[in-house]
């Protein structure tokens, strides 16, 4: 069984070259641990457990991001800074101060989010010694998802190799709704059914950010005093079969799903009818929904199925 999946033909290849087994064979063992485990964890899961119980460890290796997996430990790779977020302050549990920064490195092969925990490596970039452009080390690090944590056993260091052709696009992976990791940009080929009525806010012309209201006066935290613009967000579900999942659309995803008009009600229900039900092709980021306690999509982008991708998919699978 071929899969379409970079990630798990690099994991199958790797194993393979490790163990002296044939690919049929070792993804004759994956499938016999999927059914075992009924179908609960993904190919990638299943070959990473075939090889541990092959004495495989892909621990301490040093990867590329693109074979980064969900739950691998002791992550060692290296990458050029894409972005850095503010560093931000928190105070944990016992009620001491603390800080977390998340920035994005890229290889030649994709880009992955970094989440640093350790103060001692947050000054690296509080310094300057860490900036966007640096080609860093990472070693110890732990996979959550599809996110690099690095805390106070983890190491980041600049390091002196050059990364020509960094993949600094949004890579995005196609998976089945029932496969979906909290973090990961994801596409997927799913029908629409159900459409939810839209809500309406406000936000600042100039950041995009959420604005408060104080009598008739809008503020934005950042820019005081301004006249908002008003912003649609609605949900759907959507379903391709091997499960289902709430989807988050604003203003421009609305407009791709197939919306002309969505603050005239009349308008939004006669179009919605023509939506129900029909097959498209979703992108966006997954993240956890804490009320629910379930993963849903930010959707970014919506497409048409293309019947000649179909067609290569299958002749691919």
């Amino acid at each position: 069984m071929s899969q379409g999946n970079g990630n798990y033909e690099r994991i199958l290849g790797k194993i393979s070259k490790a163990s002296g087994l044939e690919k049929t064979e070792i993804e004759r063992r994956i499938e016999a641990k999927k059914a075992k485990l009924s179908g609960l964890i993904s190919m990638e899961g299943a070959a990473q457990v075939v090889a541990a119980e092959l004495g495989i460890s892909f621990e301490n290796e040093k990867l590329k991001i693109d074979e980064l997996l969900p739950g691998m430990r002791k992550v060692n790779t290296i990458g050029k800074v894409m972005n850095i977020s503010p560093v931000r302050t928190f105070t944990t549990k016992k009620g001491e101060a603390s800080k977390v920064v998340n920035f994005w490195i890229a290889d030649e092969t994709s880009n992955i989010k970094v989440v640093l925990w350790d103060t001692n490596l947050i000054s690296l970039i509080e310094s300057g010694k860490i900036g966007v452009d640096t080609v860093v080390e990472i070693a110890n690090g732990s996979m959550r998802d599809s996110e690099i944590h690095l805390g106070s056993f983890s190491q980041l260091k600049p390091s002196t190799e050059v990364i020509e052709n960094a993949k600094t696009e949004k890579v995005v992976r196609h998976k089945n709704i029932a496969d979906l990791k909290t973090g990961e940009n994801t596409g997927l080929r799913a029908f629409v059914l159900q459409v939810f009525e839209p809500r309406f806010f406000n936000v600042c012309p100039e950041c995009s950010k959420k604005v408060t209201q104080e009598g008739e006066v809008f503020i934005c935290e950042k820019h005081g005093k301004i006249m908002p613009e008003k912003r649609a967000v609605s949900s759907i579900v959507i379903d391709d079969g091997t499960d289902s999942v709430r989807a988050v659309l604003f203003n421009e995803a609305l407009s791709k799903l197939g919306f002309s008009q969505v603050d005239d009600a009349d308008k939004f229900s006669v179009e919605k009818e023509g939506i129900i039900g029909k097959e498209l092709v979703f992108t966006g980021n997954v993240r956890n929904n804490a009320f629910f306690n379930n993963h849903e999509i930010i959707v970014d982008d919506i497409k048409e199925v293309n019947p000649d991708e179909i067609i290569a998919e299958l002749e691919k699978n």
